[in-house]
């Protein structure tokens, strides 16, 4: 995974829309499974990581 940095801009955007998914979980494992992964995809682009199913190539190795 390659390591980015993000404006402030984006990071509240990001900050929001976590804020948001996060209010539409129902405590059901199965229904919130989408959710869930939405927002951890959004976490490692807060945190400047490359989530796995990102176009980007990673620098590091190469995926």
């Amino acid at each position: 995974m390659s390591e980015t940095t993000i404006t402030p801009e984006i990071k509240e955007k990001l900050l929001k829309e976590v804020e948001t998914l996060t209010a539409k979980l129902t405590g059901d494992m199965f229904q919130d499974m989408d959710i869930r992964d939405k927002i951890h995809n959004l976490n490692l682009k807060l945190k400047g990581i490359r989530p796995s199913n990102s176009e980007i190539e990673c620098v590091g190795c190469g995926s």
